[in-house]
């Protein structure tokens, strides 16, 4: 499915994500066509990582992981990669007995396995399975070791053979066979218990075959795709269940058991993702479970291309493993590698510039930071990430020298002066800390810290050295927002600020939301907002006050700040609004006067002498202005382009607000 869609064109990709085109066309009246093209293009350009099966040793176990020790030899739904950073509860040890081979299909088996549990047969009954792909035919033989009488349908005369191999009847589909008349007579003219849907179709017919061929109150399970055009006759008249398999068993997307490990009780939910890993491996173990038969190819993993052509193609396959060099490289050298993207002969020398790492390389990285700091002429040298697609991808796309995905040799380069880490939220203090140690001018995109004892270690480390500290509050640098902060200068007296954030739902169990993780949607962008406030007011922000409303997850909010010269100012962070509303609004008022700033892209001067509006073709928010100021200082030896002390400040507030909104 990822590849056909990876290979269709914009057009079609538009058509199978109805959603997403309704999210581009409300960017479209909010923020102008051109910016939401190029948001489109680099979401369209970035590398999706593929496969979720894969067998081999532990390299090393991570804090509080008691359950698998260094060498063991295990399955995971890890990403097809020499090494891959995997959940706990996301693996599994491989009984010595089974294979390499036969352990690369345990997670297809959990699949499979998983709609057998929703089918819920009992020993003797009648069960159809159509489809008889690799997860059909593991279906098949997971049925018959539970006691079950198994029909298969396919169009595939070898899958048809190999079904029959694994005790099935069969009905030849692509012969002409009759799939109705021999489900009849297979279930004694009862109908049949159960239905395994296994295929992949956009048609409605294997849903409306099934209802057809299931007795009165019979269950139907799909496990793979069909079109889902319900006859509501099929069901009413025989009162059957219809329902759709959820991957590999309970635990699959929430964060809680696949990311942090918490496992559910096995008095209450006796069979988990991880649970299923391990029944599939146990019938493997006892041979009740044969999957050598269903490896049909193998290509070395430096022939992988080869490999999806042949899933994409019309050719037929099951099986397809995917196998890695099995050289004696050491732990350390797997786990840290560096590609060389450009011979040194091109590069030119970077004597008196900014010469920067990227730590982190994700969406909004390769989107807006890394072409910002492009356009400013730095030297590019290498850009790191965990997974290592994304720093490929990004240090191929933008002419990095070298990509990795050894942090701790970016630190120690001494070729770099300056780091950018665009990394998740709750490694930013630590990357922080050792990149300042290291002497590096740090720039870190928003918020610098999650807690009020990362702030004091990242002040400890500042003051070790000379280098720059910067955090990417870019709304400061934004064209409109410098026009206002000139237009303040001649007012004298306080002002009062309305700032409104159109900032739309997030899932509680997306990563921001976590406060651990990500720190809660206050520090992790209403930060930017307190820190523009701040900017615009030209003064300390003596106190502050903070509403929630009720039923929220911390992310509808009235923030209130007083500042040291008597101005005030107000940040309406609301996640309930509607997308077709800007996402950003600004109202000024000071002396009679007053400026409004309308998603930065239109600013209205009401009563201001000489000044009426400032509009933009496009949307402006200050990324590419932010990162020349700071590549400018570095080149310089100058300040920072934003004082520590505010940074600092708004940093704080943004903590503390978070913090009382917890109570």
């Amino acid at each position: 499915m990822l590849v056909q869609f990876g290979k269709a064109n914009w057009i079609a990709k538009a058509h199978q994500q109805p959603d997403k085109v309704r999210m581009v066309l409300d960017k479209i009246r909010t923020d102008g066509l051109q910016p939401t093209i190029k948001a489109v293009f680099n979401k369209l350009d970035q590398p999706l990582p593929l496969g979720y099966c894969n067998v081999g040793q532990v390299l090393k176990v991570g804090a509080g992981v008691t359950s698998f020790v260094t060498g063991d030899r295990v399955v995971s739904n890890g990403r097809h990669a020499e090494v891959v950073s995997v959940p706990v509860n996301l693996c599994a040890r491989v009984p010595d007995s089974v294979s390499d081979d036969e352990a690369a299909l345990t997670v297809l088996g959990a699949i499979a396995l998983q709609g057998i549990r929703l089918a819920q047969p009992t020993l003797g009954e009648a069960v159809v399975v159509t489809g008889l792909g690799l997860i059909g035919l593991i279906t098949v033989q997971l049925l018959r070791a539970h006691g079950c009488r198994v029909l298969g349908l396919d169009l595939n005369a070898e899958k048809l053979t190999l079904a029959r191999q694994f005790g099935a009847e069969v009905v030849d589909l692509g012969a002409g066979g009759d799939p109705f008349a021999v489900a009849h007579r297979f279930s004694r003219g009862r109908g049949v218990d159960a239905v395994i849907i296994t295929a992949s179709t956009k048609s409605s017919e294997p849903v409306h075959q099934a209802a057809l061929m299931c007795r009165k109150r019979g269950r139907i399970v799909l496990v793979g795709v069909a079109g889902l055009e319900l006859s509501r006759a099929d069901f009413f008249e025989k009162e059957l269940t219809f329902q759709v398999s959820c991957s590999y068993g309970p635990g699959r997307y929430d964060p809680s058991y696949e990311e942090k490990g918490n496992d559910y009780p096995v008095g209450f939910v006796r069979w988990t993702e991880q649970r299923n890993f391990e029944a599939v491996l146990d019938m493997m173990a006892d041979r009740r479970l044969d999957l050598k038969p269903l490896v049909s190819h193998r290509f070395p993993i430096n022939e992988a291309e080869k490999a999806y052509d042949l899933v994409g193609g019309g050719r037929a396959s099951l099986g397809i493993l995917l196998e890695y060099p099995q050289d004696e490289k050491s732990a350390l050298a797997i786990r840290r590698q560096t590609v060389e993207l450009r011979p040194l002969s091109t590069v030119a020398p970077a004597v008196g510039r900014a010469s920067v790492a990227f730590i982190g390389a994700g969406n909004y990285a390769a989107s807006v930071l890394i072409p910002a700091f492009k356009a400013t002429g730095a030297r590019l040298k290498t850009v790191a990430s965990s997974g290592g697609v994304s720093g490929l991808h990004a240090g191929r796309k933008f002419g990095f020298e070298a990509t990795t995905t050894d942090t701790a040799a970016v630190l120690s380069d001494a070729d770099v002066n300056t780091v950018v880490i665009t990394t998740r939220h709750d490694s930013h203090a630590r990357l922080v800390c050792e990149a300042l140690r290291a002497g590096k001018h740090v720039f870190v995109e928003k918020p610098l810290a999650l807690r009020m004892e990362e702030l004091a270690e990242i002040d400890a480390a500042y003051g070790q050295g000379r280098a720059m500290l910067m955090v990417g509050f870019n709304r400061r640098f934004a064209p409109q927002v410098k026009k206002i902060k000139e237009l303040l200068q001649v007012v004298s007296g306080p002002k009062a600020f309305v700032m409104t954030v159109n900032a739309g739902g997030i899932p509680a169990n997306h990563w921001t939301q976590d406060r651990e993780v990500g720190g809660g949607r206050i520090v992790g962008e209403a930060c930017h907002f307190i820190d523009l406030l701040r900017f615009l007011a030209g003064a300390s922000i003596e106190s502050h006050t903070s509403v929630e409303m009720t039923g929220s997850t911390g992310d509808t909010v009235t923030i209130s700040l007083c500042f040291s010269d008597g101005s005030i100012g107000t940040v309406h962070y609301f996640a309930n609004g509607n997308k077709s509303f800007p996402k950003e609004k600004l109202e000024v008022f000071s002396g009679g006067r007053i400026l409004q700033l309308d998603n930065f892209r239109m600013l209205t001067g009401f009563g201001w002498p000489g000044f009426r509006k400032m509009n933009l073709w496009r949307q402006d928010k200050g990324q590419r202005a932010c990162a020349a100021a700071f590549v400018q200082a570095v080149n310089a030896g100058g300040g920072a382009p934003i004082p520590l002390d505010e940074i600092r400040e708004s940093s704080r507030v943004s903590i503390e607000v978070a913090t009382a909104l917890r109570g």
